[in-house]
């Protein structure tokens, strides 16, 4: 009777929990939380413009004008609860007045680094494809990632990967990442044409641009000037995140970044003038002396951080700070603050500010300020000291529940931001930006 009794209870209450236990564990895994429900497509685009009188491209005198139209669209698509992959094409096509001159003597009118010439560098494509793939942890406090990519234009190309790794501690309130990426870039240099003649196998004034122009100023043209032998480049990133936080209303993070690069760090077709040498010219243009040099290594670092504070239901503040300085002597201070305006359950304004202050590199000057005994060398403004200022305003349509519809896809967030950019030195840009974010039905 006793062995009865016991099968009796077993049948009766042990099978049926441990069948309850294991239904239980099995509804956890079968009705995990997915890392991203459906589809989501984010397309972007921007128009930037710009305009100054320190073009590199003419030994840091000339027109910086430049136009940019850049759409991009961005698919993520879940695989499963865990993993998500992610694919980016993205395009930038310029028309630039500055880089027209990399050939300004090409008969469309009187050479001058101030006026577009009608050559072909004065236009381009960028186009880049992003492919990246990311695993999430069952208790969502690991995420694992990795990326492949490739970009061309005209006279570049660049193929590079990556990965990162992401952990949550302290009941997601902690947060730690580092991530890591190499590039590997190959320039199809460009020269200005006026060297072109001087380098190995030219026929110096011989050529038909020599004689078919009356050279002015000094008419012994005859600069010192060899190709690049190696026409690659290296770049390898390692980059630490952390975040934390603070209290129900206050965020922090810090990041702490280093980039090295090797190889070919000059940018082929940029002139440079020298104070040693007499000027030359053609029509309006004066010919160049050499090409912008550089050494063909560079370390960077970058500290960072971040302070995100929510003051009410309307009000938010986003404050970021971070220094940068490298082996070419620049250093700087960049800081900004970004202030949300929640105005309705859907629409919100953010007005920002942009502050940013740099020191010259160790190998700049302006036009006729080298000397030719220099080993390095380069008039390219983007490496002068300057400070700069960015005012910007946006806003941002959000639904989470996606009711509006265009096809079949559901309208998540739309944005559209304006921002105005201004150096001390006399470039001034402005940019609009726009981004729609779909779910897919």
């Amino acid at each position: 009777m006793k062995f009865i009794y016991k099968l009796l209870y077993r049948v009766l209450f042990l099978i049926p929990m441990g069948m309850v236990a294991q239904q239980t564990q099995d509804a956890t895994t079968v009705f995990k939380k997915r890392v991203l429900e459906t589809t989501e497509v984010d397309f972007l685009a921007s128009y930037y413009s710009q305009d100054g009188n320190n073009a590199a491209v003419s030994g840091g005198i000339g027109t910086e004008e430049l136009t940019d139209i850049a759409p991009t669209i961005i698919v993520s698509v879940p695989l499963n609860e865990d993993d998500v992959l992610t694919v980016e094409l993205g395009v930038s096509a310029y028309t630039s007045a500055s880089s027209s001159n990399v050939n300004p003597f090409d008969d469309s009118g009187s050479a001058d680094p101030f006026q577009a010439s009608s050559g072909a560098s004065g236009s381009d494509v960028w186009t880049n494809l992003t492919a990246s793939y990311s695993h999430s942890s069952d208790d969502r406090n690991t995420l694992w990632s990795g990326n492949i990519s490739v970009s061309s234009e005209y006279d570049y190309f660049s193929a590079g990967a990556g990965g990162s790794y992401t952990r949550l501690f302290n009941e997601k309130n902690t947060e730690f990442s580092i991530k890591a990426n190499v590039f590997i870039d190959t320039w199809n240099a460009i020269y200005p044409s006026e060297l072109r003649p001087f380098g190995e196998g030219g026929n110096g004034l011989s050529n038909a641009l020599f004689t078919q122009n009356t050279i002015t100023g000094n008419p012994n043209y005859n600069p010192t000037f060899t190709k690049f032998q190696d026409e690659g480049r290296n770049s390898y990133s390692v980059g630490l995140g952390f975040s934390q936080i603070l209290s129900k209303n206050l965020q922090g993070s810090l990041s702490l970044d280093f980039v090295q690069q090797q190889g070919l760090l000059s940018t082929p077709f940029q002139r440079v003038y020298f104070a040693d040498v007499a000027d030359s010219f053609i029509e309006n243009f004066q010919l160049a002396d050499d090409i912008e040099r550089l050494p063909d290594t560079r370390f960077k670092i970058a500290v960072g951080g971040r302070l995100h504070y929510y003051i009410n239901e309307i009000f938010a503040l986003r404050s970021f700070y971070r220094y940068y300085t490298d082996d070419f002597g620049i250093q700087s201070h960049t800081a900004s603050l970004e202030v949300p305006v929640k105005i309705s359950d859907k629409f919100t304004l953010y007005p920002s500010y942009r502050y940013y202050t740099q020191t010259a590199a160790d190998y700049f000057a302006p036009a006729e300020q080298h000397l030719s005994t220099q080993e390095f060398y380069t008039s390219d403004f983007d490496l002068s000291e300057y400070v700069a200022n960015q005012f910007g305003f946006g806003i941002r349509y959000n639904d989470l529940f996606a009711n509006t519809h265009i096809w079949k896809l559901g309208i998540k967030s739309v944005d559209l931001q304006y921002n105005t950019y201004a150096r001390d030195s006399g470039l001034q840009s402005n940019l609009i930006s726009f981004g729609m974010g779909f779910v897919m039905d």
